[in-house]
């Protein structure tokens, strides 16, 4: 089963990875940015909602692991009814979903990072 998730735009030093066929982006939204989002370098985001086949998931989650911005900690996640992609810088976390504890180290690592909680509630 292929995983669906979110890829912010701004957040990818290498935009290439959307353009080719390794990513099938299903829907765009451009959001403004608030001061909620700690994000005072940007005033809007490009959310890609994406879809990556199982067969490339790792591959996936390699590439945009790194090419994810070194100056700023962003994450980019996909997921099927099974396994939860969840990519940082140089770390990826592949989650069986039914697995909290899991869950509860992403959003550890998230938060020392400096990510906002409220951005690090996965929907499980």
């Amino acid at each position: 089963m292929n995983f669906k998730g979110i890829i912010i735009e701004e957040s990818l030093e290498n935009k290439s990875i959307l353009k080719n066929n390794i990513i099938k982006i299903l829907k765009t939204d451009i959001q403004k940015v608030s001061s909620k989002d700690r994000t005072p370098w940007l005033k809007k985001w490009t959310i890609h909602t994406v879809e990556v086949n199982e067969n490339k998931a790792m591959e996936v989650a390699e590439k945009i692991s790194n090419i994810l911005d070194k100056k700023h900690n962003w994450y980019a996640d996909y997921k099927n009814k099974e396994y939860h992609f969840i990519i940082f810088r140089n770390k990826i976390f592949c989650i069986k979903r039914e697995n909290q504890d899991e869950y509860e180290e992403v959003k550890k690592y998230g938060i020392n990072l400096g990510i906002p909680e409220y951005q690090l509630d996965f929907d499980k």
